[in-house]
């Protein structure tokens, strides 16, 4: 019988989710909660704490056996302490979830950025596992990243290490990745574009709105070859693909793991698209045996990730 159970937090946006996992990182229980972070963080780790106790209950696991809690947290988090910096998607500065967690979580629980705990999640059981260089990126409503390094997630001095989206593309205008590749950007330049495209190609996105648009609907069109679909995504593609050629130039992953909505909702033909811009730009033999995969956990690569880095932390067995 497990000598332990681990709890992995997805918080997201607009979703959370709540994994519960045995030693061996096999998914026991797991809910989804709407987020509702314009209720502030009070209501927001309320919300979480109703799905801990519906994956404690639907496992029929005894609370006292759960060993830690790994936290994914959509922002910046300050190194060793259980404190979000700054997280945008929630419109948290400096809350320190500690003060805020129920007395019945007697577990420790670590807090990581989302990014890094859905690369490690590809790393730990994904589909990286076995590598000992990771490199993974995820592609969403915006874009981000993460390192596994020599076998370890890698935080760097001041814990802000895989924010790839930031990266500046053009340092003239100062455009970053995911001002081009993250989905709400795309929405952006597809309205300017449509403001100036003709009926036909108006008529394609009716009743799209583009301030909610989903990685679906932006997948169907373009695997409908609409022209505009087709030229927010390719634009994409391209970023994403030149990011990734400069990150195998300086640190030479052994695995690209692309994750993310639009990456997941499009599929292989992003995956193809983006590995062949990258290759255009990397050295010669920088990518002899590499290999760029799409992640392989789907939505639960952050909750895998979360439990897995809190065993990590507490050393419980592992796999």
């Amino acid at each position: 019988m497990s000598s332990g159970h681990w709890l992995g937090v997805d918080l997201g946006g607009t979703k959370t989710l709540v994994g519960l996992f045995d030693d061996n990182l096999t998914l026991l229980a797991r809910n989804k909660q709407p987020t509702s972070a314009e209720a502030g963080p009070v209501s927001v780790i309320g919300r979480v704490a109703q799905a801990v106790d519906a994956v404690i209950r639907e496992a029929n696991v005894d609370p006292t056996h759960i060993r830690g809690m790994g936290f994914a947290i959509p922002g910046q988090i300050v190194p060793g302490e259980p404190v979000v910096r700054f997280a945008p998607n929630l419109a948290w500065s400096n809350v320190n979830v500690a003060e805020l967690q129920p007395p019945e979580w007697t577990w420790p629980v670590v807090l990581e950025n989302d990014v890094r705990m859905g690369t490690y999640g590809e790393f730990t059981s994904g589909a990286a596992k076995g590598a000992r260089h990771v490199f993974g990126i995820f592609v969403g409503t915006g874009v981000g990243g993460g390192f596994i390094l020599n076998g370890e997630l890698y935080n760097g001095f001041n814990g802000n290490a895989g924010e790839i989206g930031h990266t500046v593309l053009d340092w003239r205008k100062g455009t970053t990745l995911e001002s081009v590749a993250g989905r709400k950007y795309q929405m952006q330049r597809a309205k300017a574009i449509l403001d100036d495209s003709p009926k036909r190609v108006r008529k394609e996105w009716k009743g799209v709105d583009l301030d909610k648009v989903k990685s679906s609907q932006l997948a169907e069109l373009y695997l409908k070859d609409d022209p505009v679909a087709i030229t927010v995504v390719d634009d994409a593609a391209r970023a994403v693909g030149a990011a990734i050629a400069s990150v195998v130039n300086l640190l030479s992953p052994e695995v690209v793991v692309i994750g993310g909505g639009v990456a997941g909702a499009i599929g292989e033909q992003f995956i193809e698209r983006v590995w062949e811009i990258a290759q255009r730009f990397t050295l010669p033999g920088a990518t002899a045996n590499m290999r760029c995969v799409p992640a392989g956990l789907g939505d639960d690569s952050a909750i895998v990730g979360a439990a897995a880095f809190a065993r990590s932390k507490m050393k419980g067995p592992k796999s």
